[in-house]
């Protein structure tokens, strides 16, 4: 493989060290990203069914319009995409590895699948369900002949399950048997419960989410032996945040004052009219 190759580059960047994966929302919001060093990007199911007005839910998006937020944003940069792939847009694990299948064929980097199921009464996939999916995925990578980074995360503390932190360790050591080559537990925030997530994922590396900006820094996180560390649909909100303000702000006082805090459009014309696809 072309060591110039965004899989290639990907992996490297899971080998050793610990760098930061944001999530762009659109090709403009990735374009920006790269401008400023980023060394990989990812998808982010909220921020692009937020951008088209729809809750973060699998069955509310699809797959057609994931893959295509996928294409736009691999199509805008030369850096590595992981795509936030939920938990595979498919009923069965067959069906799971024929949706992996058409996201690998956009040239993604990396994936990652969820045990999610979407459902109130029954938020997880049952284990062996969830090992099958897994598996499926695995093997429709295989079977692309590139060697995409698969990432499996277990959403056991943004679901409601009772005691979290174990059912997460088993599940994650379990994916990693089955073909998985990146962690993830989103939502875990304390040293302990990161460092037990490592520990229990070595050798293979592991995803934070950056969910608590008072004590998480790239390099807290990466001393406690976390690889990877992304930020969801942080950056997407907090742009929902600014406009929300601005335009409270007019809605409520008739003053313009708010929109002193744009970014120049200069700026921006400027950065959009380079080639494409944006090269750092």
């Amino acid at each position: 493989m072309n060591e110039n190759d965004p899989i290639a580059a990907f992996r490297r960047l899971h080998a050793s060290g610990c760098f930061v994966l944001p999530n762009p929302s659109d090709a403009g919001s990735a374009i920006l990203l790269a401008s400023l060093g980023f060394s990989a990007l990812a998808t982010s199911s909220a921020a692009v069914a937020f951008a088209r007005g729809r809750p973060d839910d699998a069955s509310s998006l699809g797959l057609e319009a994931t893959l295509d937020n996928v294409r736009e944003i691999v199509t805008a940069t030369d850096l590595p995409v992981n795509a936030d792939f939920q938990s595979g847009y498919g009923a069965t694990p067959e069906a799971v590895a024929e949706s992996v299948r058409r996201c690998v064929a956009t040239g993604v980097a990396g994936l990652s699948i969820e045990d999610a199921t979407g459902d109130v009464d029954h938020p997880l996939f049952d284990e062996s369900e969830a090992l099958e999916r897994v598996q499926a995925a695995r093997s429709a990578i295989d079977a692309s002949g590139r060697n995409v980074v698969l990432t499996a995360r277990s959403e056991c503390f943004l679901v409601g399950v009772s005691d979290p932190l174990e059912t997460a360790l088993r599940r994650l050591v379990a994916f990693a048997e089955a073909g998985a080559d990146c962690l993830f537990a989103p939502g875990i925030s304390s040293r302990e419960e990161i460092s037990e997530v490592v520990a229990a994922a070595a050798p293979k590396p592991t995803n934070v989410l950056a969910v608590d900006p008072a004590w998480m820094t790239v390099e807290t996180l990466g001393k406690l032996g976390v690889r990877r560390i992304s930020v969801g649909s942080a950056l997407a909100r907090v742009g929902w945040k600014g406009f929300a303000d601005a335009a409270r702000a007019i809605a409520t006082t008739g003053s313009f004052r708010s929109l002193e805090a744009a970014e120049p459009f200069a700026t921006l014309n400027r950065l959009f009219s380079g080639p494409w696809p944006h090269r750092r």
